[in-house]
């Protein structure tokens, strides 16, 4: 397998990894069921897609990669002091969707740099940047 297939593999394992974490840290403060409903779906989704990177990786011989130590804790701070100030729905929504841009930012720019990665590869990072955008606009009538 080619290299940047792992390459783009592991950095959207990681990716995947920062969204669910995010989740995580805000589920507990959304109020609305819809917002609630959608966020999760987006969840069990990501899920999904990092089983499947998990198991294309794994298929090939290759390890995952952990998100990056300090992008990971500058976005649990972010989150954190952000909904210590402003705990409502349109700060989640905010979060949330400054969080999916750059997903979609990351991985469009992976998938450029890694052009060589397998088609199975380059399936899943458009799923996962396909998600990101799909909650970003779902989650603007909370804005």
């Amino acid at each position: 397998m080619n290299n940047d297939t792992v390459k783009l593999l592991r950095e959207c394992n990681a990716g995947i990894k920062m969204g669910t974490n995010a989740f995580k840290k805000v589920l507990p403060r959304v109020k609305s069921n819809g917002m609630k409903r959608e966020i999760e779906s987006c969840n069990t989704l990501h899920c999904q897609l990092g089983d499947r990177a998990h198991e294309m990786l794994k298929d090939i011989g290759a390890d995952t990669k952990p998100p990056h130590a300090i992008a990971s804790a500058m976005s649990d701070v972010k989150i954190s002091m952000q909904l210590m100030m402003n705990e409502s729905d349109a700060q989640v929504a905010r979060l949330m969707t400054d969080g999916c841009n750059m997903g979609i930012k990351s991985l469009s720019h992976y998938m450029n740099e890694y052009k060589n990665a397998s088609s199975g590869a380059r399936e899943l990072a458009d799923e996962l940047i396909s998600s990101e955008d799909k909650l970003a606009v779902k989650l603007r009538q909370y804005l």
